[in-house]
């Protein structure tokens, strides 16, 4: 990829107001993003070490079982899962089947909680902690962004 193609890239991404922008060609694997204020989950090997924004960073794609959610505490009883990336959240494996979870589910630490699919791959988001879903925060077939809450759990 030439850096013609990579400012073009950032061009697309400032006039369309979108925080980040992913292509490949071949084995190369380009993101483009701006104002990120916590690292990206699937990159590395910065292309570029300049701190300007919008980063151009080059990215490996990782198998789904490298994705894992991103865990905070909203309160004391509440656990807040949000998404560890951007992608359209699914809440079934496929359409015609049942939902991975739903409000009043109890899940234990590695149980599947839903799907983000990313450039076509599909990323399983697996609970970190055992508990009972109190809120889901998304619909399928919603686009999840990077850090969003996607689920609440009660100890």
């Amino acid at each position: 990829m030439n850096i013609e193609k990579i400012k073009a890239l950032t061009d697309i991404l400032c006039s369309s107001g979108l925080s980040a922008i992913e292509v490949g060609e071949g084995e190369n694997r380009i993101r483009v993003e701006r104002g990120v204020s916590a690292a990206p989950v699937a990159l590395n090997k910065p292309v570029s070490s300049a701190q300007t924004s919008p980063t151009v960073e080059s990215t490996d794609v990782k198998a789904e079982s490298d994705f894992e959610p991103i865990v905070s505490n909203a309160s004391d009883s509440l656990i807040e899962v949000k998404s560890p990336l951007v992608g359209v959240y699914y809440a079934a494996p496929s359409p015609d089947a049942e939902t991975f979870v739903s409000i009043g589910s109890k899940v234990k630490k590695g149980d599947v909680l839903c799907i983000i699919e990313t450039m076509k791959l599909m990323n399983e988001v697996l609970a970190e902690h055992d508990g009972e879903i109190v809120d889901i925060c998304v619909k399928n077939g919603d686009i999840a962004e990077f850090g969003q809450v996607l689920f609440k759990l009660k100890n």
